[in-house]
């Protein structure tokens, strides 16, 4: 049964995940005018797709590498090393969306960092950074002792998930500070709930929802791998499987 509702919730994970994804693309293409890499907004378009691909969905998916039932039995390194790939794949994209932003305040004389949203986001990238090298020389790389990794190891996870809810954070505020720009001289202002807007929210509360789920697996103490030799009945996924 625990397992079950494991898998269940991976599935609904996955459906989220695509949507957030598709919704953002969506926005951008049908009320944003599609995308480009030439310096005008159409280059900003970019950004909202890669950010809550990169930060949201492919962080949340490689966070969850060690909840899978098949990374507690074997060895550890191939999830080690698919745990750090994927985060690594997550900071790719998002450096490629912060560039598309750039470049396009660049193109348009904007005055770069002066919002909230971007200390928000910025911040988060920078600790998305100092997390995955820390992690990579600490727990990738055979030289760190066991009792470092046993000490670095909850300050790791509680980065993780600190990180995912800034990203959460960034995200939401990013589509009310879009929202507020681009509706502000409309014929129908954002206050008037326009086509738009009620997309955009819509989009927000998928991103919150994955988020909330991706942190609740996390933080669900029967779906965590095991310390080795610890295995007992608080992971009933391992037993249902037997």
């Amino acid at each position: 049964m625990a397992s079950g509702w494991f898998y269940m919730s991976c599935m609904v994970l996955g459906s989220l995940g695509s949507m957030c994804i598709l919704f953002t693309t969506y926005w951008m293409q049908y009320w944003r005018g599609g995308f480009a890499w030439d310096g005008t907004v159409l280059m900003f378009n970019w950004h909202p797709v890669l950010m809550v691909s990169g930060m949201v969905v492919l962080y949340g998916a490689a966070s969850l590498v060690y909840r899978l039932p098949a990374s507690w039995v074997g060895p550890k390194l191939p999830w080690k090393v698919l745990h750090a790939a994927l985060h690594l794949l997550a900071f790719t994209v998002t450096v490629v969306g912060l560039t598309a932003v750039f470049g396009f305040h660049n193109h348009s004389k904007i005055t770069h960092l002066y919002s909230l949203h971007s200390w928000l986001g910025i911040t988060t990238v920078a600790l998305f950074a100092c997390q995955w090298f820390l992690g990579f020389a600490v727990f990738l790389l055979p030289w760190a002792s066991q009792w470092l990794r046993s000490l670095l190891k909850p300050v790791h996870v509680f980065f993780g998930a600190c990180i995912l809810s800034l990203s959460i954070a960034s995200v939401i505020s990013g589509i009310n500070e879009k929202l507020f720009f681009v509706l502000k001289n409309a014929t129908r202002p954002y206050s008037s709930l326009p086509g738009e807007a009620v997309f955009a929210n819509s989009t927000g509360i998928l991103v919150v929802s994955f988020g909330l789920l991706v942190l609740y697996i996390l933080l669900a103490s029967s779906w965590r791998r095991p310390d080795p030799g610890a295995l007992t009945d608080r992971q009933p996924l391992l037993h249902d499987r037997e």
